[in-house]
C-alpha cells in the first residue's frame, strides 16, 4: 500500500524558506517519477516539480529558481525546498508518484497517489 506523508509546511513571512519533506511507504522514491503538486483556494491543482528516477528535475515556470526537488534514497524521503517565498506560493503541498513509465515531469505527467498534504501560508 502506497503511503506519502507530508510535512514541514507553516507560516511564514515574504522572502522567507521552508523544506517540505514526503516521507514514502510501499513505493521506493527511487525507482519512481515523484512530484510535488500545490493547490490554492479556488484554484486547480498544479504540478510545481518532479524528479525522475534518473535524478532529473522539472519545475513549473512559476517556480523556475525559487523551488528545489530533492531525494535522499536512504530515508526514502523526497523533499521540496521553498526558497524567496511570495504570497502566492500559498497553497496546500501534496506529493505524489505513480506506477508506470513515460515522460516524467511538470506538463504531461500524470499520477496516482497523493499524500494528505501540508499547508503552507506565506504573509506579505
Amino acid at each position: 500500500q502506497v503511503q506519502l506523508v507530508e510535512s514541514g509546511g507553516g507560516s511564514v513571512q515574504a522572502g522567507g524558506s521552508l523544506r517540505l519533506s514526503c516521507a514514502a511507504s510501499g513505493v521506493t522514491v527511487s525507482s519512481r517519477c515523484m512530484a510535488w503538486f500545490r493547490q490554492a483556494p479556488g484554484k486547480q491543482r498544479e504540478a510545481v516539480a518532479t524528479i525522475s528516477t534518473g535524478g532529473s528535475t522539472d519545475y513549473a515556470d512559476s517556480v523556475k529558481g525559487r523551488l528545489t526537488i530533492s531525494r535522499d534514497n536512504a530515508k526514502n524521503t523526497v523533499y521540496l525546498q521553498l526558497n524567496s517565498l511570495k504570497f502566492e506560493d500559498t497553497a496546500m503541498y501534496y506529493c505524489a508518484t505513480r506506477f508506470g513509465g513515460g515522460p516524467c515531469n511538470t506538463v504531461t505527467s500524470a499520477f496516482s497517489y497523493y499524500g494528505q498534504g501540508t499547508q503552507v501560508t506565506v504573509s506579505s
